[in-house]
């Protein structure tokens, strides 16, 4: 059985459960506190950065990593299309998330100033209804099927409520594509107890 370490409110952690539950993969899912590293997490990775997969003889580090190799290990259900083209758009769409949506995200849980919180979310708000048009295209993100894109986006829009975050009337259909994810069987499972506590604020 594989092992994931993660962290049990961390975006980057969330993602990789996200998508082992979409794979229904069984996996060793061990919660690490700030701090509080396991001698077996110090083992398979000196840095003790999170999320970090064990799978027998192999160790990956960065959630990325982590998610590509879980769609390409276990191939059903894929999680990124096969045109080239459209895989690279997926890509594309990731990597600005990565950029903008999480380094606000890990930026605001990273201060307690609430003067500096309110600015960073107010940047973050920003950043997720300038895609609200994109998310009226079809049923999940430029997609007719869940996506490793799916798997980023639902971290971020799942601690709305814990960064003081309230979505516009005009960004209705994010509303709803989140209020739709969040009732996947595999949303539901991938979610920690800490993660869980988030949405009764």
């Amino acid at each position: 059985m594989m092992t994931l370490f993660s962290a049990p409110t961390g975006l980057q952690s969330h993602r990789t459960r996200i998508v082992a539950a979409e794979k229904g993969v069984e996996i060793n899912v061990i919660n690490v506190e700030p701090g509080a590293s396991p001698p077996a997490l110090r083992e398979a990775n000196p840095e003790n950065t999170l999320p970090t997969l064990v799978d027998r003889d192999l160790v990956l580090t960065d959630a990325r990593i982590i998610i590509d190799y879980l769609d390409e290990r276990f191939p059903h259900p894929p999680l990124m299309p096969v045109d080239p083209t459209t895989r690279a758009q997926f890509r594309v769409a990731m990597h600005r998330m990565e950029r903008e949506w999480y380094e606000l995200g890990d930026a605001i849980e990273a201060t307690a100033d609430a003067k500096k919180r309110s600015a960073l979310a107010a940047q973050l708000l920003e950043r997720i209804t300038d895609s609200t048009d994109l998310f009226k295209i079809k049923p999940f993100f430029l997609s007719d099927e869940f996506s490793l894109v799916d798997a980023t986006i639902m971290p971020v829009l799942w601690r709305l409520k814990r960064y003081g975050i309230q979505l516009p009337s005009t960004a209705q259909p994010i509303s709803r594509y989140a209020a739709n994810m969040q009732l996947r069987p595999s949303f539901r499972a991938s979610l920690s107890a800490a993660e869980v506590a988030m949405a009764k604020g």
